[in-house]
Order: structure tokens, then sequence, then C-alpha cells
């Protein structure tokens, strides 16, 4: 494959492992790798290099997949491999598999040097960094802190570090602020606090400490739950103790803020990346589509999807951010995830230290339109479109069925797939570009009335 070879690693479980080995139901745990594992081909993506690119997987794709992506995205030299077996903890899967270290070290050819990327700088990344490093191998991690600033990923990364952040950096950046919040552990306390907040302001909201895709989090809207205390504070009781994550993280206790979905559909995000000089580089702003109970399903692209004076205030807040997170070490991806309020204030809900779920779109988006995508093109994608019960598709027969609306080169308009895995758990993830919102969400509607027929 030649020397000038860059290696991702599709390592989102790890990302938040000690969450996922704490859920107690054997059959939610495994679902959860699993459906990380299936997640990890729409990574490939996220990942458009100038030279050879290596993939390691959870899970394998098809020749017609990887030639899809190598089409769509302009790559001539891409392959994927995938460790004998998968535990989640792929960094470790890796490294208890000869033939996949013996890959490694073929990647990194006479020169013995590698470009090694992942969806996130987890303790296992860092662990197979320095065993390829022992192995006489300069890797070379443009995307990741060193192993002594890599604390910073976990705390600013937490629900409890971004709120320290924020209350300690308030006087200085007073746009950066959050809803009214307190921590606690254990669901006895959380069940009190909750119950007493739900009933003197109408709503409440619940996240464990570091949670995954909307698990963790619990939104009580009005209505709701019980207005009498104790009634409400059992109610909450009985929830929590469904999942034994819930009494082994600290848990967060915030007021319920009605969003403004006119303000990037309710969710606007900003997302940066700090290079490995430290300098912090601005990629894009969108609107988030999130369910109503919280789950982060896609994302919204176009610089009118905020006015000016929230973009504004979004990216001087992403960039004060990532000056801190540069300052601390941290190199590689962030954002950060607002709630628009009704009284037209901006609430930092969160930041994700690592590749998001939007990143993929903007490589993408960027590698198809150039850096001024978000005036030339209306973006819109999709993680979790569950597809119609009964229907079974293969990613050669989702591409026929979804032809005529299939992204074309010459009118830079259409549908692109990225994921060929998460077909078998019954769900599709695309990415939609359209002239205009008026064209983007007609081939949306067209989309789903081509998979239905």
């Amino acid at each position: 494959m030649g020397d000038e070879i860059t290696v991702y690693i599709a390592n989102m479980s790890e990302d938040v492992w000690p969450f996922i080995s704490s859920i107690s139901d054997k059959k939610m745990f495994e679902f959860e790798i699993e459906d990380n594992a299936h997640l990890g081909d729409r990574d490939i993506f996220a990942v458009a290099p100038n030279g050879g690119i290596l993939y390691v997987l959870p899970r394998l794709v098809s020749e017609t997949y990887l030639s899809y992506y190598s089409q769509i995205m302009n790559i001539n030299n891409a392959r994927v491999i995938v460790p004998p077996k998968h535990t989640g903890e792929i960094c470790e899967d890796i490294l208890r598999s000869e033939e996949i270290m013996g890959e490694l070290v073929s990647a990194s050819g006479s020169n013995k040097s590698l470009t090694l990327l992942s969806y996130t700088t987890s303790l296992q990344f860092l662990q197979l960094v320095k065993v390829l490093r022992e192995r006489g191998i300069a890797v070379h991690t443009p995307e990741a802190p060193e192993e002594e600033d890599a604390w910073i990923v976990n705390f600013f990364g937490s629900k409890s570090g971004i709120r320290q952040f924020v209350q300690k950096s308030g006087a200085v950046e007073p746009d950066l602020r959050m809803a009214d919040g307190m921590f606690c552990v254990g669901i006895d306390d959380a069940a009190r606090i909750a119950a007493n907040k739900y009933v003197a302001r109408d709503g409440v909201v619940i996240k464990t400490n570091k949670g995954h895709s909307g698990s963790g989090v619990l939104i009580f809207r009005p209505g709701e739950l019980p207005q009498q205390y104790s009634v409400c504070r059992e109610k909450i009781r009985e929830i929590l103790s469904k999942d034994v994550f819930w009494d082994r993280f600290p848990i967060v206790i915030e007021d319920y803020i009605a969003c403004n979905p006119s303000v990037g559909g309710g969710f606007p995000n900003v997302e940066f990346k700090v290079q490995k000089s430290g300098k912090v580089e601005f990629l894009y702003y969108c609107g988030m589509r999130v369910t109503p109970q919280g789950s982060f399903r896609g994302v919204e692209i176009h610089h009118s999807v905020v006015s000016d004076s929230v973009e504004a205030q979004m990216v001087d807040t992403g960039f004060f951010v990532g000056e801190q997170y540069a300052k601390a070490g941290y190199r590689g991806y962030y954002d950060v995830d607002f709630v628009a309020g009704r009284g037209g204030e901006l609430f930092v809900t969160e930041s994700n230290v690592r590749r998001t779920g939007g990143t993929h779109v903007y490589a993408v988006a960027n590698r198809i339109f150039g850096k001024e995508f978000m005036y030339e093109t209306y973006t819109l994608s999709c993680n979790t479109y569950p597809l119609p019960q009964g229907k079974k598709f293969t990613f050669i027969s989702m591409l026929e069925t979804l032809k005529p609306v299939q992204f074309d080169k010459k009118t830079h308009e259409g549908v692109i797939l990225v994921s060929e895995n998460m077909l078998e758990m019954g769900q599709m993830q695309y990415i939609i570009f359209g002239q205009n919102k008026k064209r983007a969400l007609e081939l949306e509607a067209e989309m789903e009335r081509l998979l239905l027929v």
C-alpha cells in the first residue's frame, strides 16, 4: 500500500466504556456494544486522507460499500481489517491479535512511520499507541492529546466537567452559561432533588455523568410526572432504579428549559478541531435533530439555520471553550451543544470531546463542496432512521430502491448512504444534499416514500 498510510480505528464504545460496562442487563449490554459496532462503518466517511487509508472496524463491510465510499469521497486506496473477536474495546482486541498488529506494523512501511486516528482518545487507544512505539514505529497522533493530557477527554466530555468549566469561566465569558443544576450521588437523593425541582418548576432533566446517544438522559416535561411531591419522588426513584448506572456515577439534576424550535431546531450545535499546533479551527455550526426523549438523530447544516447574532454567540463560545481545551493539552475534535431557550438565551448542555455524530457529515460536505459548503448546499442527516417493519434491505438492494434520489455528482443533490451494517439492525443512516431547505426536505420525503413502495 506504499508508505503514506493513515490508520483509522473505530473505537466508539471505548468513549463510554465505564458507562457500557455498568449496564446490568446482559441483553442491553450486548446490544449497546453491537449497536456501536454496526455504527463503525459510518466512520469511514469521516476520514478522507490524500494517501492510503487502513480502517480497523469492529465489523466487516462489503466490497460494494467500500467502493461506494471510495467513489463518493474520491479515495483510491482504502482497505478494511477486522479483529477476530470484538469485545467493545477494539484497541484491546487489536493488541490481542498478532495478525492485526502485524497489519499495522506492515502499514508503517519501510519508514516505520504511521499516522493513527480514532473516534476518541480512549485509554485503550493510548495503550495501543504505546505498544506500537515500543515496537519501533514512529506513531503520529495529530488528533489526540499526549498521554499526560488525556484526562481532558473524560473530564470535559462529562456532565460534571463541563458544568465546572462553565461555572469557573462565567465571569470571563458571560455568554457561557448552563441551566441551573446540581450534582448528587445515589438514586435516593437524586429522586428527592429532582421531585422537588419538578414540583416547583413543572419540569426537570436528569443526566448520568457520561451517557451515550440519549442513554443516561431523562427529560420530564410539564404534565409527565405527578405534582404531589412524595408521589413524584417515588415515581422518579422507580425509574432510576431500573438501570444500575444511575447508582454508579454522579447524577446531574437540571432545570428543564422549554426550547425555541425556530433557533436551530431548538438545539443548535457548533463543532471545532484543535490542531496539533494548538490552533483552534472552526468547522461548522448546525441545528441538531433531536427526539422528544432527548436522543440525537442527526444534523441540519446551512448558514441560515440560526440568525447572525446566534451564530456569533455560538462561534465565540466555541472558540473560548476550544482555547481552554487547547491550553490544557487537548488535540482533536470537540463540539458544544446548546439548547435555545424561549427567552432568547442560549444554554450549553454538554461538550463532546471527540468526533461527533456530525463529523462525518462535515467531512463529506467539505470533500464534495469545499470549505464554503454551508453556503453551497443545504445538508440534512439522520443516524437512526427506522426502516419499515417487515422489510429487509441489503446495501445493494437499498441502492436500487433509492436510485431515483441517489446523490448525483452532476447536480450535487441527493441521498448518500453512510452505513451498510446498520441495515441489519433495521435502521438506515444517510446524508442529503439539496440546493435549498425546501429541496432537501423534498428529497427526504421522496426517499421515505420509496422505502414504503
